[in-house]
């Protein structure tokens, strides 16, 4: 009987390793479905999954959301339709048609409020809550452009942008994102001349539990940490590309609080592929360059498949998808469709915006 007992356990062990040994199996392809056309106006670099919706925000004001049950239903609601009614409506229809239209570029949801930030001068960030449209903070500066925003929980929040001063510009809100508050340059790392932040991703930002790290990019390309949501921080040196205005990191993501991944390079040498992908194993304290000279060139995001042990990551950009599970050292070409942005929904479904779409990607092994 014991024999018995112990062949029964070795193969329930078996079992289990080849159930693990399977998840890390590579994808092979990746299927795409466009589930949002609009025209050329139709601009997107941030979305959002909360709710069961993909929640999107672009240029010319276009913003929205698409519920991810009715995808695959007729006459699905994409503009003028959300849980805040009219009134959201026709914000999102009167920056349509405004000339002077916003140019949207951060996104984020928290309980049943939506958060939206404009890049540049005036930079206004609103929040729709109950049917209500608030503008909670507003900057006018010759030099303001604001590149990402995430949340810590559903009080406090934070968005970065580029320097007014000789440092980063960082918002933080304490108070579920009623009021915000611009934190002095003495109280952050100052930037080098001609660092930045792009504003290509809307994933400058990577949030785990407190931790905080903010990626730059431009003359100098360095990761800005936060061990405590904000209260304060350092600076780390990366290896990736930089030196000039169009290179550095452009997208950036945590798996845990240990593993990151960044990705960019040169948008305007899209297919240069050395120095462009970094990865740290120490909560971005020192980071290495995978897969040099080989792999994809520019990138505009990067994100860790879910429940892979951060091994596996998607990047997407104008030049197509590509997938590695073995964090990083090598690549796969999954399609040469462009997008600017993903955000995985689980382990094998994603949701991609770019020009003129919106797409739902299920990668296939």
């Amino acid at each position: 009987m014991r024999i018995l007992v112990v062949a029964v356990l070795l193969v329930m062990l078996c079992s289990c390793n080849d159930k693990e040994a399977k998840r890390s199996n590579s994808f092979t392809s990746v299927e795409i479905e466009t589930i949002i056309t609009e025209d050329s106006l139709l601009d997107v670099r941030a979305i959002k999954i909360a709710n069961g919706k993909v929640w999107f925000a672009g240029s010319n004001g276009n913003f929205g959301f698409e519920s991810i049950d009715e995808m695959n239903k007729e006459n699905s609601n994409v503009f003028g339709s959300s849980d805040f009614g009219e009134r959201l409506s026709y914000w999102s229809r009167l920056f349509k048609s405004d000339t002077s239209a916003l140019a949207i570029r951060s996104i984020d949801k928290i309980e049943d409020a939506l958060f939206v930030l404009s890049i540049a001068s005036p930079a206004m960030l609103y929040k729709f809550e109950d049917n209500e449209i608030k503008l909670v903070y507003q900057e006018i500066h010759p030099k303001a452009f604001y590149d990402s925003m995430d949340f810590w929980n559903n009080q406090e929040g934070i968005a970065i942008g580029d320097p007014t001063d000789d440092c980063m510009s960082v918002i933080i809100t304490r108070d579920g994102g009623e009021t915000w508050t611009k934190l002095p340059c003495e109280d952050l790392p100052k930037t080098i001349n001609g660092e930045a932040a792009f504003a290509a991703s809307d994933t400058n930002i990577a949030i785990v539990d407190n931790h905080t790290w903010v990626a730059t990019g431009g003359k100098a390309s360095r990761i800005l940490y936060s061990p405590d949501k904000g209260a304060t921080w350092e600076v780390y040196d990366t290896p990736i590309i930089q030196g000039k205005e169009t290179t550095g990191m452009y997208s950036l993501d945590f798996y845990d609080a240990q593993h990151g991944f960044a990705i960019g390079g040169d948008y305007t040498q899209p297919n240069d592929t050395i120095d462009n992908k970094i990865r740290t194993e120490d909560g971005g304290k020192t980071w290495s360059v995978v897969a040099n000279g080989k792999g994809p060139g520019y990138r505009s995001c990067v994100q860790y498949v879910p429940n892979s042990n951060a091994k596996e990551l998607v990047a997407v950009g104008f030049k197509g998808i590509d997938y590695t599970n073995n964090a990083g050292d090598s690549w796969k070409h999954l399609s040469d469709e462009g997008f600017y942005t993903i955000r995985f929904l689980n382990d094998s479904v994603a949701y991609a915006a770019g020009k003129g779409r919106i797409s739902k990607l299920t990668f296939k092994n």
